[in-house]
C-alpha cells in the first residue's frame, strides 16, 4: 500500500476511535452556545504531512489576530458541521472542498466566547492553490504534524483574566503563537493519534 494510504488509514482509524469521545460540557454562567464548525485540514507532504491554520485579520470584532482553523457559525443551509466546515474553509483560504476527504471530527469543544465548536478533520488533496479572504485571514501557514506530535511543543500557560486565573494551552510555531481553541483542538489531536 503506498505511504499516502497508510497515512489516510492511519488518521481515519483514530477518528473513528475520537468520534466517542464526550463533548466538553460549557462552564458555568458562560455565554450561550452558537454552533460553529472548524476545518483541521491535513497536508500529506511527500517531506512530511502537515497542518493548515490561518492567522485572522486584527481588524475582525471576534478573536482578531489569532491562530485558528478554517470555520465558522453553522448556517441553516449548512445541514451539518462537515458542510459548514467545507463551507467556511472555501470561502476564508479559497480551499475547494472538492479537494478535501472528511475522515472523521474530535469532540466538540466550547469556548469562552459562546461558540460550541465541532473539529472535523479532513484530508487536503494536493495539488490546490489557496485564495485568502482579504478582509478575514492575515496569513496561511502549514505546521509539520511532527511538531504537534512533539509533546515537548505543549505548553500551559497562566493569564489573570479579569481578576480570575485562567489556565490555557498554547504552541508557539516560529512567529505563530498557536493558543486557545486551536491549541486544545492540536493537542486532542495529538491525543487521538497518538494516545498518551
Amino acid at each position: 500500500m503506498p505511504d499516502g494510504c497508510v497515512f489516510r488509514e492511519r488518521i481515519a482509524s483514530a477518528m473513528r476511535g475520537a468520534g466517542g469521545a464526550p463533548d466538553e460540557t460549557p462552564e458555568a454562567g458562560s455565554a450561550p452556545s452558537v454552533e460553529a464548525a472548524v476545518l483541521v485540514p491535513l497536508v500529506p507532504r511527500p517531506e512530511g504531512a502537515t497542518i493548515l491554520l490561518t492567522r485572522r485579520t486584527r481588524h475582525l470584532e471576534k478573536h482578531a489576530g489569532q491562530i485558528s482553523f478554517p470555520g465558522g457559525k453553522i448556517e441553516r443551509d449548512d445541514g451539518s458541521p462537515e458542510a459548514a466546515a467545507l463551507r467556511e474553509t472555501e470561502e476564508e483560504i479559497g480551499l475547494p472542498r472538492e479537494r478535501i476527504e472528511v475522515l472523521g471530527r474530535l469532540a466538540r469543544r466550547v469556548t469562552g466566547t459562546g461558540f460550541r465548536v465541532t473539529p472535523v478533520v479532513g484530508l487536503a488533496r494536493l495539488p490546490f492553490e489557496l485564495r485568502p479572504a482579504a478582509g478575514e485571514v492575515d496569513a496561511v501557514f502549514e505546521v509539520p504534524l511532527s511538531f504537534v506530535l512533539d509533546r515537548g511543543n505543549h505548553r500551559t500557560e497562566v493569564r489573570l483574566r479579569e481578576g480570575v486565573e485562567r489556565r490555557f494551552h498554547a504552541m508557539p510555531y516560529g512567529e505563530f503563537y498557536i493558543w486557545g481553541l486551536t491549541a486544545r483542538l492540536l493537542v486532542a489531536l495529538c491525543d487521538a493519534l497518538d494516545p498518551p
